[in-house]
């Protein structure tokens, strides 16, 4: 019993401390110059991806969500980008984290970043199209934001083909990112985060 209750306390500090550093780093954005400027690339994801190789999916979804309902108390999106945030990164370390969870060895872990990536990435295109842009328009004219696209590849005529031309593929490389350094640093943090039992 006692064992079991130490860690339980150690998985809920575990995912406060992420949730605060995933929140923090969701304030370091670095603009990348063949991006429209409202798109910008964040490491936030990572703790998140952390915390589903250590405790399951759920608790990488839980941090994705306290993150970003910290991160709205300075948002400048109405709410819009957060849940933009929390709706992609919740795909990407689900999916990763579950497959993880089945099988928890190295290659199931890659193979699940990739496609928890590409799943990602996928979803962007919908998830923009028809819920987070039409969003934007209460704020920000269609005009405006294909315009922001178009300064960048004049040939982009539509919405669609701006999204899936930009933010599908930045939406990949960015979990392939993340993926990158989590496969890094992970190792060397799955002891502490497992109270000294490592499984990889």
């Amino acid at each position: 019993m006692g064992t079991k209750n130490t860690e339980k306390t150690r998985m809920i500090a575990v995912t406060a401390i992420m949730s605060a550093l995933s929140a923090v780093l969701m304030f370091v954005e670095i603009s990348i110059p063949i991006m429209p400027s409202f798109i910008k690339f964040d490491l936030s994801d990572l703790p998140e991806l952390i915390t589903a190789f250590a405790y399951g999916p759920l608790f990488g979804v839980l941090v994705c969500l306290i993150k970003n309902v910290i991160h709205i108390a300075a948002t400048q999106s109405a709410g819009i980008g957060e849940l933009s945030n929390f709706i992609l990164g919740a795909v990407f370390v689900a999916v990763a984290g579950l497959f993880y969870k089945i099988r928890r060895n190295r290659k199931s872990a890659l193979v699940g970043s990739a496609v928890g990536s590409f799943s990602m990435a996928v979803s962007a295109l919908p998830l923009n199209l028809f819920v987070i842009y039409p969003l934007y328009f209460n704020v920000m004219p269609k005009e405006v934001i294909l315009s922001a696209y178009q300064d960048i590849l004049s040939s982009i005529d539509s919405l669609w083909k701006a999204i899936l031309v930009f933010n599908v593929p930045f939406t990949f490389i960015k979990g392939l990112i993340i993926v990158a350094i989590a496969f890094v640093i992970y190792p060397k943090l799955s002891p502490i985060l497992k109270g000294g039992k490592s499984k990889q």
